[in-house]
């Protein structure tokens, strides 16, 4: 086996008439050919391309911002120019959309189908990363696929909801919350034990055991003036309906528990807040439509 020629001697290879580069592995000679002119070109223009590119674009880091580059240009502000362009574009149409009712839109296929297609961006952009892409929801946000409204699923209401939020801060906020019933010395442990149990018979995950009259005194005493006497809820309050399947942070005992003795309140935004009104209004419609509107 011979080595790399160190000596870098280079020969002609009689084969193809082409010099060696003098380096030899295993008997194979490097031929010293020259990297074709078209590529070598394109390569220089790259280099040249670079250059220019570092000059007229942002290209360079500096301590606090970039360099700004001869052009001007930057892609906040290219963005910002393909939005107006866009809010031109659709100028007509968000104009009917703003200036119709929720029953308006929902009877005029036109101006549904735009309101569905701008809610669910809208959705996309600010809603789903609780509600979920589909609206299904997860533990703690409301599914709004079905029709277990916890603040009512009728447009105006659904409007009302997204506008101010639950427990938001803003004055018009739902601000309907579960008591803290053990933490707060409300309630004890015995109690807090035979309640959950009396609510599970409710739907009827459990059947009644041992301490369901005390549980349902408890509930009677303590949790009817939200949930109701027969425990099917008080959308007024934001208070669920017990008897159904439908649980927002889950059944099991456990869970329910927890929330008697600490108490429930998620919080919801006040869109408003960010949003315009069109855009709210399209969401109401596109939220109204995934299946559980009333």
């Amino acid at each position: 086996m011979s080595t790399t020629n160190d000596t870098h001697q280079t020969k002609v290879d009689s084969a193809t008439g082409v010099s060696t580069t003098g380096h030899e592995w295993d008997g194979i000679s490097e031929l010293n050919n020259p990297l074709p002119r078209w590529w070598l070109w394109v390569w220089y223009a790259t280099i040249v391309w670079a250059v220019i590119y570092w000059f007229l674009y942002p290209a360079w880091p500096l301590i606090s911002s970039a360099t700004p580059g001869l052009l001007g240009w930057h892609s906040r502000s290219a963005v910002a120019v393909q939005l107006a362009d866009l809010q031109a574009l659709r100028a007509e149409s968000a104009a009917k959309l703003a200036n119709a009712s929720l029953e308006q839109i929902e009877q005029t296929p036109a101006l549904l189908s735009l309101a569905r297609a701008q809610g669910r961006v809208a959705f996309a952009d600010n809603c789903a990363p609780c509600h979920g892409a589909g609206g299904a929801g997860a533990t703690g946000f409301p599914n709004l696929n079905d029709d277990d409204w916890l603040w009512g699923g009728s447009l105006e209401q659904i409007q009302q909801t997204i506008k101010y939020g639950i427990r938001s801060g803003d004055s018009e906020a739902r601000t309907g919350s579960m008591p803290a019933f053990g933490k707060d010395g409300i309630l004890q442990k015995a109690e807090i034990s035979a309640v959950a149990d009396y609510v599970r018979t409710l739907s009827g995950i459990a059947k009644p055991g041992a301490d369901f009259d005390k549980g349902k005194e408890v509930f009677a005493a303590n949790c009817a003036a939200c949930h109701g006497e027969d425990g099917k809820g008080n959308q007024e309050l934001g208070a669920p309906n017990l008897t159904d399947g439908i649980w927002l942070y889950g059944s099991d005992k456990a869970t329910i528990e927890y929330g008697l003795t600490n108490g429930r309140g998620n919080v919801m935004p006040a869109w408003h807040v960010r949003l315009d009104p069109t855009t709210i209004k399209a969401l109401t419609v596109y939220v109204h439509s995934l299946g559980g509107g009333r």
